[in-house]
């Protein structure tokens, strides 16, 4: 069965995130960095009279950084917080069909945590990215 998947490219690699883990995608402005704060935290921007944390991908995936630092963001809800994950742009919004990760597929860095599945566009396989991994406390910790 087909879902809502909004394509973007995130810490330099396309990907695919389930709409519902998007509450919007927005331009952010000024960030405050927050002392102390967790490497992937980036700090706090104003979002419509709202603060959300800053979440830089990168950090989490424990990837090199692009030249270029992106305005753009999506914006989820994760526990009752709103978090503003920096992506490098934007495409599309479509349906797809996922299907999970072949076991043997080994993804570099944080992006085997992250990944949770593939999409197919235009014939090439596409990462599915579950949101929360990238927000620190987001997921229990293992045992």
């Amino acid at each position: 069965m087909s879902r809502l998947f909004l394509i973007a490219h995130l810490a330099g690699r396309a990907v695919a995130i389930d709409s519902a883990q998007v509450d919007s995608v927005v331009d952010i402005g000024a960030i405050v960095p927050v002392p102390r704060a967790d490497k992937q935290v980036k700090g706090l921007a104003a979002l419509r009279s709202r603060v959300v944390t800053v979440i830089d991908p990168c950090a989490a995936l424990g990837v090199a950084h692009s030249s270029e630092d992106s305005a753009r963001a999506v914006v989820t809800r994760i526990d009752g917080h709103h978090y503003a994950i920096q992506v490098d742009s934007l495409e599309d919004v479509a349906p797809f069909d996922m299907v999970p990760l072949a076991s043997g597929i080994v993804l570099d860095g944080g992006w085997g945590q992250a990944g949770c599945g593939t999409v197919e566009l235009d014939g090439e396989p596409i990462l599915v990215v579950d949101l929360r991994v990238l927000v620190p406390g987001a997921l229990p910790i293992a045992a």
